[in-house]
């Protein structure tokens, strides 16, 4: 049966989403590898929550939100909102890519145009989507920077105007011009001052209670994901690891790659603090993976089967991981 038959509040489906790039290994050598950025990757969102998809830089979130956006198309799986497939070529699915699912940008610097005023840039989506008239488009651009605390004035400002902060309220306003339901935020705050994420944050969570936002959040930072997040999926060279909802995730980690996150996230609290666990070695390069579990390598609980089996995600009560030491320890 379909998920979506049997709950209402289900906006997302997304079931074995792979993105594969056919990529050159030199400048004059002609063979072609093939680089998994998006290994089958499934998950759901519901209406009214956050799910937060973290990792190390290079792990394929970016690729994803590419992917969710329609920004860049499949190799393969499937991709449904409110049931209805978002990979076909019909015209209700294309109205739905660029309405119901919207993007905001990690760098607030280079995602804006700077030969465009604040007005024009926000109301371009209104302009080639909607049937409004100038005097409409305005007055709603008007309303949306009031809900991001933007002031009437900047409406004819250009970008360099502004600081990082009110350049991401930019594009946060940008994103919610057509009244989407879910907001696609890859790295939105990374590039800001410590100071201005927290407004940035708060504002992101205003918005969702307000609106009745759906968001999937991508970060690096696990003390961003911890104030944001419903659920967290963790990803690593294009596939989830680990997935569950936060307090699962963040009390009760079961992946070591997950472990050694968690224990890199700075706490005040001492008595909060987890026992470091280092990494040894980098990130494997997508273009030539380890065999077998991709973490193997940087694994401190690696055995043998690790190296020959790649781990698929098993269902411990709701809480998901891709691990043979844990099948292991479970008997």
């Amino acid at each position: 049966m379909n998920k979506m038959d049997t709950n209402d509040q289900l906006l997302l489906d997304v079931r074995d989403l792979k993105k594969y790039y056919q990529v050159k290994t030199g400048i004059f050598n002609k063979q072609v590898q093939q680089v998994k950025a998006v290994d089958g990757v499934s998950f759901t969102l519901e209406k009214g929550k956050t799910l937060a998809i973290v990792g190390e830089s290079g792990c394929g979130k970016s690729s994803l939100a590419r992917l969710l956006t329609m920004i860049e198309t499949p190799t393969s799986g499937e991709l449904y909102f409110k049931g209805q497939n978002l990979l076909t070529s019909d015209h209700q699915a294309e109205k739905l890519r660029r309405q119901k699912i919207q993007i905001v940008f990690q760098n607030p610097y280079s995602s804006l145009n700077p030969r465009k005023k604040v007005g024009a840039i926000l109301e371009e989506p209104l302009l080639i989507n909607t049937d409004l008239s100038k005097d409409d488009r305005k007055a709603k651009v008007l309303s949306m920077m009031a809900k991001v605390g933007l002031k009437e004035e900047f409406y004819s400002r250009y970008p360099h105007m502004f600081s990082g902060g009110q350049r991401q309220r930019i594009a946060i306003a940008r994103g919610l011009m057509l009244e989407p339901e879910i907001l696609v935020a890859d790295e939105p705050v990374s590039a800001l001052d410590v100071s201005v994420r927290a407004q940035v944050l708060n504002l992101m969570m205003d918005l969702q209670d307000e609106l009745g936002l759906s968001y999937v959040f991508i970060s690096h930072d696990l003390s961003v994901v911890e104030h944001i997040a419903d659920e967290v999926m963790v990803m690593y060279l294009g596939r989830c690891v680990e997935q569950g909802t936060k307090a699962m995730i963040y009390d009760s980690p079961k992946h070591p790659y997950t472990q050694a996150l968690l224990s890199a996230t700075p706490r005040l609290n001492p008595e909060l603090r987890r026992e470091r666990i280092k990494l040894e070695g980098e990130l494997p390069s997508p273009l030539t993976p380890p065999k077998g579990c991709a973490f193997n390598a940087r694994c401190r609980l690696a055995f043998d089967r690790c190296t020959l089996e790649q781990p698929h995600l098993v269902d411990y009560q709701q809480h998901q991981v891709a691990c043979f030491y844990i099948d292991e320890q479970r008997g």
